[in-house]
């Protein structure tokens, strides 16, 4: 019989068995809970079938959402990069606000998002300044009004950064301090998360879909196969700060994604419309020359071979955080199911860019230099220098000839 604490009043049960608080709305799960689950595999889950099923048809509507925007084209898949970024910047965002202290600073998450867009502005201006000028060479206007948006781009950013910071300064309250100063720095390690590892995959997105879509494939196939294998097979725990991942699944995901990797890398690249880069922001079909890296080649396999060990590199979880979100039923947030895919996509465009990409000054990168840098008539006299300088070499090789 449990004694009363000497108030009067019923006393509060301390033991392992008392209730666990958590706040309301909150995905924080307390260390009691952890440490009670730390056992619970999932194999043994008496509701497995329930989470599978709820799984199993977010999954079907993500991947059949996906597959339409990869036949869309370039710009739907960067659109949706985009979108992804807003809902993981909201999310991280949330991961340290306080509604008391937020309900004193009026004004202040629009703040946030200033630098979100602001950040944004500069990432992809950046990458795509030179493809927005091919696609508007037709029109003398907008041309020019695009080769100014290059030229005062970087000015441009600047000092909407700088309006923020000023914004900031002059919202800046008393006994607030901390809280203000502590959200600053926040928003700032998540632009940088989220915009240095997604601006390589936008980059890998317009070097050709195949960038893109191989490694992301590869990241939801380890996903979808280690989940099954730990589901029917998982009996021994990987590691303790994750109780549902096990060995079994680890390992069965491993050898899965190994030979996914082989049969995809085959299928998808054998469509140019995957494989050649986009140079421009159009929407039309595109056709190329693949390369020898696309062109199948037979080899003769020795009477023996070795297997490298292959090692999978995991996230873990944010301390007393089960989830980022609750955006997608069955799996958690959108920074839950995009982790994996940010990382992937910068060692596939440094895998890219170091073995793949050639190493000799680009045309892209000419003209990106003269339409910054020169005004439209210094551009118009360098047309018709080189031209003069070209047709002077050609009469000179027409005369070594005769």
């Amino acid at each position: 019989m449990q004694k009363d604490s000497g108030s009067g009043g019923p006393s509060t049960p301390s033991g392992p068995t008392g209730r666990l608080r958590r706040r309301r709305g909150s995905n924080e799960v307390p260390p009691e809970a952890i440490k009670d689950k730390g056992s619970d595999l999932l194999v043994n889950d008496r509701n497995k079938y329930k989470s599978m099923l709820i799984r199993t048809y977010s999954s079907v509507w993500m991947i059949g959402g996906f597959a339409f925007l990869i036949y869309m084209g370039h710009l739907y898949i960067w659109a949706m990069v985009v979108v992804i970024q807003i809902f993981m910047a909201k999310e991280l965002f949330n991961l340290l606000r306080k509604a008391h202290e937020d309900r004193h600073l009026p004004g202040f998450r629009l703040l946030n998002w200033h630098f979100f867009f602001t950040a944004m502005l500069f990432v992809y201006g950046r990458i795509l300044n030179q493809r927005l000028a091919n696609t508007v060479t037709s029109d003398k206007f907008l041309y020019q009004l695009v080769s100014r948006f290059i030229k005062y781009h970087m000015v441009t950013c600047y000092f909407l950064y700088i309006a923020g910071f000023m914004w900031f300064i002059l919202t800046l309250k008393k006994k607030m301090y901390k809280y203000q100063f502590s959200q600053y720095a926040w928003t700032h390690m998540i632009l940088i998360v989220v915009f240095t590892q997604s601006s390589f995959t936008v980059a890998n997105i317009f070097e050709g879909i195949f960038w893109f879509l191989l490694p992301a494939s590869l990241i939801v196939i380890n996903d979808i196969a280690a989940y099954f294998f730990g589901f029917f097979l998982g009996r021994t725990l990987l590691i303790k700060l994750s109780p549902k991942k096990t060995w079994e699944g680890f390992i069965g995901a491993s050898v899965t994604t190994i030979l996914s990797a082989f049969v995809l890398a085959n299928i998808l690249g054998r469509s140019q419309w995957l494989t050649c880069p986009r140079k421009d922001l159009s929407t039309g079909w595109l056709h190329c020359d693949p390369g020898p890296l696309f062109k199948p080649e037979y080899f003769a396999l020795p009477e023996w071979h070795h297997l490298e060990d292959f090692f999978a590199s995991g996230f873990k979880r944010a301390f007393k955080i089960k989830d980022f979100g609750d955006s997608i039923p069955g799996h958690g947030g959108i920074t839950d199911r995009m982790d994996c895919q940010m990382v992937m996509a910068v060692f596939a465009y440094i895998y890219h860019q170091s073995f793949v990409a050639p190493q000799s000054i680009k045309i892209e990168m000419l003209m990106d230099q003269i339409l910054t840098n020169l005004t439209l008539e210094e551009q118009l006299d360098l047309y018709t220098k080189l031209g003069q300088m070209i047709q002077g070499r050609h009469f000179g090789e027409s005369y070594l000839n005769n």
